[in-house]
């Protein structure tokens, strides 16, 4: 299946998850500091594997930078 992963088109796995898709951006899915948002729309971290993505959808994987 074929999504826009940060931007970038990108190959997941049939039925892949929203924690899958964290993974594949180089996120670990238990790891602080990162948001995801599918079609604009933020999802809990608590449904990051129950949720499924499908063909065409768009994922950002935000990771929090802390600076000085």
């Amino acid at each position: 299946m074929r999504v826009t992963l940060n931007g970038e088109p990108r190959e997941l796995p049939d039925r892949a998850s929203v924690a899958e898709a964290v993974s594949a951006a180089g996120g670990q899915p238990g790891g602080r500091g990162l948001a995801v948002a599918v079609d604009g729309e933020v999802v809990p971290r608590g449904r990051w594997t129950a949720v499924e993505l499908g063909d065409g959808q768009s994922v950002e994987v935000l990771h929090a930078v802390q600076g000085g």
